[in-house]
């Protein structure tokens, strides 16, 4: 058997608190192996945390989009569908990242200084209407 490292040398490494790893657990992302009624982790384990969090930080991915990208093995489970869904999104965050920095650079060099509110050329780019 791998070596095993406690949960809260675990929790510490990643900077998670320990409530995070047993809700993990609870849904079935990471499988922690216990000894005396305490949980341990062996390496594919502590692979598997930190694949996790890189998940949820950096794909702003949802603890059951994790699960289904878990599961991919199982040939019900639509991963793929969910990838794609999730690049869709995180495409979308990154066009209103584009249009935020857009107008923002904008505000620091319009020549209406003050009065950035009534600048012409600002205007014309914010919707009136929210697709409503």
């Amino acid at each position: 058997m791998d070596d095993l490292t406690p949960i809260r040398d675990v929790a510490d490494r990643f900077g998670l608190p320990l409530s995070t790893l047993h809700y993990w657990e609870r849904r079935g992302l990471v499988t922690p192996h216990r000894r005396s009624g305490r949980r341990y982790f062996d390496t594919e384990q502590v692979y598997r945390v930190a694949l996790i969090q890189l998940w949820r930080e950096t794909g702003h991915m949802s603890v059951d989009e994790i699960g289904t990208l878990l599961r991919r093995d199982d040939p019900a489970t639509d991963w793929r569908g969910t990838v794609h869904a999730r690049v869709a999104a995180l495409q979308a965050h990154i066009d209103r990242l584009d249009a935020a920095r857009t107008y923002l650079g904008h505000l620091l060099t319009c020549a209406h200084g003050h009065d950035l509110e009534r600048c012409p050329d600002f205007r014309a780019t914010v919707p009136l209407d929210r697709g409503r």
